[in-house]
């Protein structure tokens, strides 16, 4: 059974889109898209730098046309090109998800994109009132690591699973993190993100997207979708949606989005662009999964034999 998956903020990189414009029809529809939600995506995925697509309000919808773009190449997703395989479960990690809700029908593909564009400017502008950030910890167990974390304000945004916790809040409160880091954590990051995403700090953008939801008619999953608020499979699309409101700023549950995977069995996964991420995570936490990061079009084929050997067809 195979998973597929798409990643979240700050796996993006400067030029990554550039190869898969090149792919036959790519321009094409990453221009339908750039003018359905005026914004320039081929310009941001090719020439933009770093600080350029660190901003919220690009990334976000940067991200899901890129994962959206290398699906289709594989022959999945909602577009004409339909697929003759499907994934036996699709999720996405933060506004994966919203890309992970195309794969599922619940939403097309410009639908979802014009939903996650206002998601993106609705959390850069709630990302301006504090100056807030996010911070992988390498290291720790969970037990002790999330008090520690809660003692200095912080809230533990991303539970990721595989030993890794993200921890978000106020610049002044991951700088003492920095300088207290729990028992067992050997390394602080910080993420290439713009705020504090997943935690109260962004409870200003939650109406905005509630308001934009409303105009959605959301369709029931054609494939499991697995919901990064607690791991459940959620069957119904309204849910979906409401749930990609409401995780806005709530916590990242990927380490019960993987115990489900398990569950359901598993055995192979593929990350859409810009992956690398989440399969990253699946080595060290999903023990005998396949995996293939799709990064370039060169990863295409090998994306392609393991759906030959693992998916429903």
């Amino acid at each position: 059974m195979l998973v597929l998956v798409a990643p979240g903020q700050g796996a993006q990189t400067p030029g990554f889109l550039t190869p898969w414009l090149e792919l036959p029809g790519a321009a094409d529809r990453i221009a339908a898209w750039s003018d359905a939600i005026g914004l320039d995506l081929a310009h941001y995925g090719t020439k933009a730098d770093a600080d350029e697509i660190r901003d919220t309000a690009v990334a976000q919808p940067l991200l899901v046309a890129a994962g959206l773009l290398s699906a289709a190449a594989l022959g999945t997703g909602t577009s004409a090109a339909a697929a003759a395989w499907s994934p036996g479960v699709v999720a996405g990690h933060s506004v994966g998800e919203f890309t992970a809700a195309a794969f599922a029908g619940v939403l097309d593909d410009t639908a979802a994109l014009r939903l996650v564009r206002t998601r993106g400017l609705a959390m850069a502008e709630a990302a301006a009132i504090t100056p807030t950030g996010m911070s992988a910890l390498l290291g720790g167990e969970p037990e002790v690591t999330v008090p520690h974390l809660e003692k200095l304000g912080l809230t533990p945004a991303n539970v990721n699973g595989a030993g890794q916790i993200v921890a978000a809040g106020t610049l002044e409160q991951l700088a003492a993190l920095e300088a207290d880091k729990p028992e067992g954590v050997r390394r602080v990051v910080a993420l290439k993100v713009a705020g504090a995403f997943h935690t109260h700090h962004m409870a200003p953008a939650v109406a905005k997207l509630e308001e934009a939801a409303r105009a959605l008619t959301p369709a029931a999953p054609t494939t499991r979708y697995v919901s990064n608020k607690d791991g459940q499979v959620v069957t119904d699309g309204a849910e979906v949606v409401a749930r990609l409101v409401g995780q806005v700023a709530n916590p990242v549950r990927w380490d019960l989005c993987m115990e489900t995977f398990q569950e359901l069995g598993a055995t192979a996964m593929i990350e859409v662009c810009p992956g690398g991420t989440l399969t990253g995570i699946a080595k060290r936490a999903l023990k005998g999964v396949a995996t293939v990061a799709l990064k370039t079009p060169d990863d295409l084929d090998a994306a392609r034999t393991l759906i030959a050997e693992h998916a429903a067809v």
